[in-house]
């Protein structure tokens, strides 16, 4: 079974849509189209919201990714009327409802994100921390240094946490950076270490494998389960990368980023 409201494909007018669709007996997903990928994202983040506010006394948990959220829910809570046919379309009603009431309030018109965290964190780029530095400049068509100063110009929003705990998705950078992910993926990556590919960059929370190029690495700990708050960042939070230098790297402690000011 899939529903949709309104009906996909997404406008040419900068309206966000989306469509529902069931995963497993206790999941749905709802999937939204917008014409690039960050005004999917923004309404990702804001439909999540929306759900949130609600408070619906079936729904588990809410996980927005890149351009979708994860509805965890319990089926046998949800109240449903003969009209509805099944408790599995009255689920859909509720939560199209509260996403027709966002929209409705200009949620799928909206272009900016909304204000939150700025978050600096600190990146020692190229040598032993960036291998991939000097590759990513020449499929660039670019120096270095230039690779650097338009990585660390953006200010960038973490799109989502995936793949790993910790593990955020940042973008989107500077167009003169969208260069592909690695042929053939490392089996093992430094905690820290920051990829770059496609315009978004990722930050590896410990020692994970993976394809992205890596240009440089932070002396920050992005997850630590001890935490009062384990992760560093959150989906929604802005990003700016500070450079610093070698010594630097080696002096720094673990510490909270700084908060931009």
């Amino acid at each position: 079974m899939r529903h949709s409201l309104p009906a996909q494909p997404a406008p040419a007018d900068g309206a966000t849509r989306w469509t529902l669709a069931p995963s497993g007996e206790r999941l749905l997903i709802v999937d939204l189209h917008a014409p690039d990928l960050r005004r999917a994202n923004l309404a990702a983040r804001r439909a999540a919201a929306a759900i949130g506010a609600a408070r619906l006394p079936f729904v588990l948990d809410i996980v927005p990714a890149m351009a979708t959220v994860g509805v965890h829910y319990a089926l046998e809570r949800v109240p449903f009327t003969r009209a509805d046919g099944s408790p599995y379309a009255a689920l859909e009603r509720l939560i199209g409802t509260c996403l027709a009431e966002a929209w409705q309030a200009g949620a799928g018109h909206a272009d900016e994100a909304e204000a939150g965290r700025v978050i600096e964190i600190p990146i020692c780029y190229g040598g032993l921390h960036g291998p991939d530095l000097a590759g990513v400049a020449q499929a660039c068509g670019i120096t270095e240094s230039e690779v650097i100063r338009r990585h660390s110009a953006s200010l960038v929003d973490v799109m989502m946490l995936g793949f790993a705990p910790g593990h955020p998705y940042l973008g989107l950078f500077d167009p003169a950076l969208a260069v592909a992910r690695r042929a053939t993926p490392r089996t093992s990556v430094a905690s820290g270490s920051v990829g770059l590919a496609n315009r978004q960059s990722v930050i590896y929370p410990s020692m994970l494998p993976g394809g992205w190029n890596v240009i440089g690495r932070t002396p920050l700990t992005l997850f630590d389960a001890t935490r009062e708050t384990p992760c560093l960042v959150a989906a929604g939070d802005r990003v700016r990368f500070v450079p610093i230098g070698e010594d630097e790297f080696r002096a720094a402690n673990e510490h909270l980023p700084r908060k931009a000011a």
